[in-house]
């Protein structure tokens, strides 16, 4: 009934995001660096749209006293940065590549619990190929799933080695099948 009022009104649900498939790359790093030849990266994060409201200023302090505690127990380091689009990032760096992930997912959930999950964008996973250059992993929260970004210039990027390496990963993670949710970032700032 519910679903029906709102659509009368013309109001749109929108799902919850979906954190958990956030895991499989956990173990995905493993077949990227042995089989692809993509060395997994120190460096992850997590970024997305800040709102103005003491809830959530509340939610960032009660993340940034997290990070503080996990990092403490470990040799993880994080800082926080907005972008030059105003979203604002979370940059871990953890040689622990698992640990990276998990503290990903802590503060997603954290996000979620406090009711700002649709704000987040992607969690990005970096690696660098046998040429050193960059290879990102993205996971986009509202659908569920990866895909990867390798740009290679101003506002470029190479569309046929992310189709290669999507393919080849698509049993190992959920891969985004629809191409027009491939979204670049550019400027990631780590």
């Amino acid at each position: 009934m519910r679903r029906f009022i709102d659509s009368l009104l013309g109001r749109t649900r929108t799902e919850p995001p979906k954190g958990e498939r956030l895991f499989a790359m956990a173990t995905a790093h493993v077949t990227l660096q042995t089989s692809l030849g993509l060395e997994p990266d120190r460096m992850a994060g997590i970024t997305f749209r800040p709102v103005s409201s003491g809830y959530f200023e509340q939610a960032a302090e009660e993340l940034n006293q997290l990070l503080e505690i996990s990092t403490q127990q470990s040799s993880a380091t994080f800082r926080t940065t907005t972008d030059n689009f105003g979203f604002d990032w979370i940059i871990l760096d953890d040689g622990d590549f698992e640990d990276m992930v998990a503290t990903i997912h802590v503060v997603s959930t954290t996000l979620m619990e406090h009711q700002f999950g649709d704000r987040i964008l992607a969690a990005v996973f970096r690696f660098k190929d046998r040429n050193g250059r960059s290879v990102y992993w993205f996971y986009n929260f509202r659908q569920g799933t990866y895909y990867p970004f390798i740009p290679t210039g101003k506002q470029q990027r190479d569309n046929a080695e992310e189709m290669r390496l999507a393919n080849l990963m698509g049993r190992e993670l959920p891969v985004e099948k629809e191409l027009e949710r491939w979204y670049p970032m550019w400027e990631i700032p780590f």
